[in-house]
């Protein structure tokens, strides 16, 4: 029988990559919805939408992202229409029946001086990063909703929580992006100027793990479809969400130069020391996800490169 499966978010990085990560495995029957065709943010319009179309599965990837700038620049947004969609989704699927879901993070909801490798349960032990600590509560939200349905309403809602991620469909706004599209951005358009150097944030020297976001989609439908007995053995009820990453980091200097070699750029790196670093250091701890049997295989150095090569097909195609 074929599953139905809204994919919501399905025009971003993590919900594209679930679409074709699913589409290539055969056996899903995909529901998408673009944002002029579902207003996420209205909870009449995502409840008609649930009653309506029957839904079996969800992926919960729609959300409001971006880089420390962003986050800087529009708080009031980030909390807002991420704690909006979140709620909305979840409710409307509880209230039509749809038994699994798989809610997906975000590695910022870790406390800014969590223990490194963050494991699970350093959630809710310290202070948030402030820049992004909006964004981070509203993701703290949506595991929060995903327990209390599971053991109010027994449905089995589950969370997974990537560390950084780069890959196809990013946003490549100059401003509002993450750093590896932000990275690519400006050294290609170096490199294309002939410029002789690249100016890059902060100091060079946090700590950063990049996950390519079709090991993320890949794990994201990993854990949906792990049976019950499996998954409840390596979780607990009110520390359900699961970490996915890499497990190996590199500072923002090695990332750069890797970068400048993948791009081809040939001028000097600068690193504007006035620009805030954020947190000193983020790995993931991996290891509940590799008992259970997952683990990421894309390299960093080949999801750039792939990344770039997306970037140059693309220049008149992607987000902005």
């Amino acid at each position: 029988m074929t599953i139905r499966v809204f994919v919501a978010g399905h025009r971003g990085m993590v919900g594209s990559a679930i679409v074709r990560n699913l589409e290539s495995i055969g056996g899903y029957e995909i529901v998408t919805r673009t944002r002029a065709e579902l207003n996420l943010l209205s909870q009449s319009d995502v409840a008609e939408f649930f009653t309506n179309e029957k839904i079996d599965q969800v992926y919960l990837a729609a959300a409001k992202v971006g880089g420390i700038h962003a986050n800087n620049t529009y708080p009031a947004e980030f909390i807002y229409e991420n704690l909006m969609i979140e709620a909305n989704i979840i409710h409307s699927a509880y209230k039509s029946g749809v038994k699994k879901l798989c809610f997906l993070g975000s590695s910022c909801i870790y406390p800014k001086l969590a223990e490194q490798p963050m494991c699970e349960e350093e959630l809710l032990k310290g202070y948030l990063e402030p820049t992004n600590e909006p964004y981070a509560i509203a993701k703290i939200a949506g595991i929060k909703l995903c327990e209390s349905y599971n053991r109010q309403y027994d449905v089995d809602y589950r969370s997974v929580m990537p560390t950084n991620l780069y890959g196809e469909n990013d946003n490549f706004h100059p401003e509002n992006s993450h750093v590896i599209p932000a990275m690519m951005q400006r050294f290609h358009e170096a490199k294309l100027n002939g410029d002789k150097k690249v100016i890059v944030w902060g100091t060079g020297k946090p700590m950063r793990e990049f996950l390519h976001v079709d090991d993320m989609a890949a794990a994201s439908i990993y854990v949906l479809e792990l049976d019950n007995e499996t998954y409840k053995a390596k979780t607990q009820e009110m520390m359900s969400h699961i970490n996915v990453g890499t497990g190996i980091d590199c500072t923002i200097r090695e990332l750069a130069e890797t970068l400048k070699d993948v791009i081809g750029f040939e001028g000097e790196l600068e690193f504007d020391t006035t620009k805030p670093d954020g947190t000193p250091r983020k790995l993931m701890d991996v290891s509940r996800l590799k008992s259970l049997g997952f683990e990421a295989k894309i390299s960093l150095k080949d999801g750039l490169a792939d990344t770039y090569q997306w970037f140059l097909n693309n220049q008149d195609n992607f987000r902005k």
